[in-house]
């Protein structure tokens, strides 16, 4: 049986339905590359905790419509008009999505996010914490927010913090893009399965069929990717202690990788020296963090980091006047270490306290 949208503009945005024993969702912004909204988030949340509770859904779908984005990252227009107009409303936008974030992982049932094509910012968010995720042969994921003078959030203190060697601080400093071998490799994916594919997972999702045997069956090994021929490089440069010290280890860089650190180094010149400085501390701090510690202290670092004249120069940069042209407040190198201190300052009112983990039942004979 299939249950139709879930509220009044979900059609247009959000298409929240029933298959028998499957919850499906489909983000449905293509010509937004599927970023997500406050209203799309709300229903999200809805949905998944009217699943949870319903003893007939075996497993919930994350799906995307378009074949171009999975979900390229949050509505960065309608949070900044809202930091703008209306902080206590961006406020509570920015702790529904963190709250939404954790909600996913304490999910009790199976999460398959079925992803081809662009997967950034919130994306990653909302798919990085699913217990399945299968990446198509269009897959690419990126945290790109230091080029938008903001920081990798939605849980990226765990996902990148814990990649191996300096891989999560290359990706969260330069955002620089990844396909799905490297995203397999490193367990940013949990399978990899051509879109064709599709229907028949959600078919057995939707028979209540075991997810992982269903899965396996039509995962197929990438091979490896780039990184792996670039990790002693990455983790030489990316290892150092501070921001200009990458820089310096990037320019030293030669023969084999020269063209790699060149291509990082410009990256890096074109983000905020400030997020730069932040993301760097965020990534290296946020390693022995549980996720439920790192979103409090995301939410946190991102309330302080809104009132940043970084942040609306590297929104008006890409995405309003599309120049490409941000004109940062810092040199690489001159970055006051109060500044840093402040965005991860415990905030005067209204800090982010999430629920603990539900605890499963304990069944006696």
């Amino acid at each position: 049986m299939t249950s139709g949208p879930v509220g009044e503009q979900a059609e247009a945005e959000l298409i929240a339905a029933v298959d028998a024993a499957a919850g499906n969702l489909t983000l449905n912004r293509p010509r937004a590359l599927n970023a997500l909204n406050t209203f799309m988030r709300a229903q999200m949340a809805e949905a998944m905790k009217k699943w949870a509770a319903d003893p007939e859904i075996y497993a919930v779908v994350l799906a995307a419509s378009g074949g171009k984005a999975f979900c390229a990252g949050g509505d960065v227009r309608e949070l900044l008009n809202w930091v703008r107009t209306d902080p206590a409303k961006a406020r509570q936008s920015v702790a529904d999505e963190y709250r939404l974030v954790w909600q996913i992982d304490c999910f009790p049932k199976p999460i398959v996010a079925l992803i081809d094509g662009l997967v950034m910012g919130s994306g990653a968010g909302i798919s990085m914490f699913a217990t399945h995720r299968v990446a198509g042969p269009n897959y690419a994921f990126a945290m790109p927010e230091t080029a938008l003078g903001f920081f990798p959030d939605v849980g990226a203190t765990v996902f990148l913090g814990r990649l191996p060697g300096a891989v999560g601080t290359y990706l969260g400093l330069t955002g620089e893009r990844i396909g799905r071998a490297d995203a397999f490799r490193l367990g940013i994916a949990s399978h990899c399965i051509d879109r064709e594919h599709y229907p028949s997972i959600m078919k057995g999702l939707a028979a209540a069929e075991v997810v992982d045997p269903l899965l396996d069956g039509f995962h197929a090994d990438p091979g490896p990717g780039p990184l792996a021929t670039r990790r002693d490089a990455i983790d030489r440069c990316f290892s150092a202690a501070d921001v200009p010290e990458i820089l310096a280890r990037l320019e030293a860089e030669k023969a084999e990788h020269r063209d790699w650190a060149q291509a990082a180094l410009e990256k890096l010149r074109r983000a905020s020296p400030l997020s730069l400085a932040v993301a760097l501390r965020q990534l290296r701090e946020g390693r022995a963090l549980g996720l439920k510690a790192a979103l409090e202290r995301e939410h946190r670092m991102t309330v302080n980091h809104m009132a940043s004249p970084d942040f609306a120069e590297g929104v008006r940069a890409l995405l309003v006047d599309k120049d490409g042209a941000p004109r940062w407040r810092h040199a690489i190198d001159g970055v006051a270490q109060s500044e840093v201190e402040g965005i991860f300052a415990p905030l005067l009112d209204g800090e982010l306290a999430l629920p603990a983990r539900p605890q499963p039942p304990v069944f006696q004979e």
